[in-house]
């Protein structure tokens, strides 16, 4: 007997018994619960942030928090003149406090639902947003270093609670039907496992190759987890299964005939993909157009520090963990502060669980459990006392997990 995941009204459901994920997320049956640890982020943990005087962001912002579920107390306003490229940072810093004003304290991450201003002075939005804007993120001369992000490999749940950060993405569109098209792809990769590709792409650019020396150590970690192919060439051309497209240009060609899987990952190392309009180079938006659901670019001259930019393997690795795209994305980044990430927040097509009723007790089938050592705990009533009844170490990329038990009540999953 397997689980579905009902995208809709996030639950999941057993021949036999009604499994209903909540947030933490638990499932629920009429005889079983299992409680597994959290993993990512929740709709509910999430703030839309909105630009009163800009009827597009309105309208992203309103269908967002809809077609996810977000509550209205988490679609936050924010105004200011729309249009510009660039932000200046004092008017980003009384726009940033009215906005941490008004936000929840649960909340973990912003989204904020516009292409300008993308910038503020020498930092991307989504950056100036979680840490607030200083010159510490941008380098004090050129090809510097910056200050390292404390969420870089973070492997937690609440960076705000942890950090006294929030992660932020913008929804990126130049129309409602490009808004609506990302955000209806994100929520179509929920859950799904895809059987994509990952195509690290080693070009010709040597400025720009700088990622490849690190492709065949990530080919070899990601072995029986994502299918990864190391290509040498400027384009990749007449693929049906992208899922991670990684690569090196100042322009991509052939995006046109390609494929993206619904929460497909896609970026080019180079100078400023993330100046969304008006760059000489390829914009990060030509990725979302093209069929991806999440991308990143540099919005000022980051020179080819590997620390600047999206680490293939960490993006892969959180991602195919059950993470949402925010999260894995933002997790793959040394050093984000001149870094733009733009794509559909809570895109999540690994979070999946899968329960298999056995003699011996229950198979449980999921990529959600990080590698090491975990409690299985039981009580008859959901209350507890709770007593141990199985330790078990989890292994890297580790699937499958025969669980003791499997009698009616109450089981509980912790890591150690």
């Amino acid at each position: 007997m397997d689980t579905r995941f009902d995208a809709n009204h996030s639950t999941w459901k057993l021949v036999g018994f009604l499994l209903l994920l909540s947030l933490c997320p638990r499932l629920v049956a009429e005889t079983l619960q299992i409680d597994l640890p959290r993993q990512r982020l929740t709709a509910d943990q999430l703030a839309v942030v909105v630009n009163d005087q800009d009827p597009l962001s309105q309208r992203i912002g309103n269908y967002y928090a809809e077609a996810r579920g977000i509550p209205a107390s988490n679609l936050l306003q924010v105004s200011f003149k729309p249009g510009k490229k660039t932000l200046a940072p004092q008017q980003f810093r009384e726009l940033r406090q009215k906005l941490l004003e008004i936000t929840p304290p649960a909340i973990q991450a912003y989204a904020i639902t516009w292409v300008a201003p993308f910038r503020v002075g020498c930092m991307s939005i989504t950056s100036a947003l979680a840490f607030g804007y200083d010159k510490a993120w941008c380098s004090d001369h050129t090809c510097a270093s910056t200050r390292h992000s404390p969420y870089y490999d973070y492997r937690g749940v609440t960076p705000y609670d942890d950090l006294s950060i929030r992660p932020s993405i913008t929804i990126a569109a130049n129309s409602f039907a490009e808004a609506k098209a990302l955000i209806d792809r994100g929520i179509a990769s929920d859950g799904t496992l895809p059987q994509g590709t990952a195509y690290l792409m080693s070009t010709q650019d040597k400025q720009r190759n700088v990622r490849a020396k690190d492709y065949l150590m990530t080919r070899r970690l990601m072995h029986n987890w994502i299918d990864t192919e190391v290509l040498r060439g400027n384009a990749l051309r007449d693929r049906e299964d992208v899922l991670f497209y990684f690569t090196g240009r100042t322009h991509i060609d052939g995006l046109e005939t390609l494929k993206f899987l619904p929460g497909a990952i896609a970026d080019h190392l180079t100078s400023s993909g993330g100046v969304l309009s008006g760059s000489k180079q390829m914009s990060a938006l030509r990725w979302l157009e093209a069929g991806a659901t999440g991308s990143f670019g540099t919005v000022v001259e980051p020179c080819n520090h590997l620390a600047k930019f999206p680490n293939p393997r960490l993006v892969m690795e959180h991602y195919s963990h059950g993470q949402t795209l925010l999260e894995a994305y933002w997790r793959s980044v040394e050093q984000p502060g001149e870094g733009l990430f733009i794509g559909e927040p809570l895109a999540a097509p690994y979070d999946k669980v899968v329960f298999k009723r056995r003699a011996t007790g229950t198979r449980l089938i999921t990529r959600n459990l990080t590698a090491g050592l975990y409690r299985l705990s039981y009580s008859t009533t959901p209350i507890g006392p709770f007593r141990q009844i199985q330790r078990f170490r989890v292994k890297p990329h580790q699937q499958r997990f025969d669980l003791s038990g499997g009698e009616p009540g109450y089981y509980r999953i912790e890591s150690l």
